[in-house]
């Protein structure tokens, strides 16, 4: 299992977090994405990117007030 910050990229993660799954995780491991929420609708656009690559996401929550953390097995 591997954490991975994404809160500097503001709403601008998503081709960061699919660089990471792929090239970062192996594939059944498990990677933990904190990124920041902003909007919400980026908490939506994240779950349907990662069902898109076809990855599993495991747990969708809210980190803190600023915060999201998404759970990640990779395919």
């Amino acid at each position: 299992m591997k954490r991975f910050d994404l809160r500097p990229l503001k709403s601008d993660f998503y081709d960061r977090m699919g660089e990471l799954i792929n090239n970062d995780l192996e594939s059944g491991e498990v990677g933990i994405f904190l990124f920041e929420k902003g909007a919400h609708e980026n908490v939506e656009k994240s779950a349907l990117f990662i069902k898109e690559k076809g990855h599993i996401l495991m747990n969708s929550l809210q980190f803190n007030h600023v915060d999201w953390t998404l759970v990640v097995k990779k395919a």
